[in-house]
């Protein structure tokens, strides 16, 4: 008979093994993690950089760090292209007025959806691909509040990459 599999190492799954998984990385593609930023003020600002060619997102993720004011305050998430042409909204907009610590954003990958927001949302069911330029977000007031974001992608051209703003 044949030599069985053996497993070694197996222990607990964490950030940083499921970061280095090739599996992982296969399936969902290449984390990145922005640090927590103060909302935009009333204005569009980039939280990734796409360069090298197309990238397909299978997950975009925020998680509200900082209280966000007790005020309307629309926002969405877009793709910037480099090349000629005018942003595309990822998502439509969502208001955010007083969205508590730990609250999480995402989108389902239906560009007409809105941002979805809660304790648990669901997984991007759909992925989006974008050419090289920026992810912004987009914020209809000034407000206080600040939100951490996590892109999971696959390139699609050698070369190409996401990485925070």
């Amino acid at each position: 008979m044949g030599a069985g599999l053996k497993l070694v190492g197996v222990g607990q799954v964490t950030k940083t093994s499921l970061k280095d998984n090739a599996a992982a990385k296969a399936a969902l593609g290449v984390g990145v993690d922005r640090a927590t930023a103060a909302l935009p003020a009333t204005a569009t600002a980039a939280i990734f950089t796409v360069a090298g060619g197309r990238c397909l997102i299978t997950q975009l993720l925020g998680e509200v760090t900082s209280v966000i004011q007790t005020q309307v305050c629309n926002v969405k998430v877009q793709a910037n292209p480099t090349a000629t042409g005018s942003s595309v909204d990822l998502c439509a907009n969502l208001d955010v007025s007083a969205k508590a610590v730990a609250t999480l954003f995402g989108i389902t990958g239906t560009l007409a959806d809105a941002l979805l927001s809660g304790l648990a949302i669901i997984g991007q069911a759909t992925p989006v691909i974008v050419q090289a330029g920026t992810i912004d977000l987009v914020t209809g007031a000034t407000n206080t509040g600040s939100v951490k974001w996590h892109v999971r992608y696959i390139p699609l051209d050698e070369g190409a990459t996401i990485t925070a703003a």
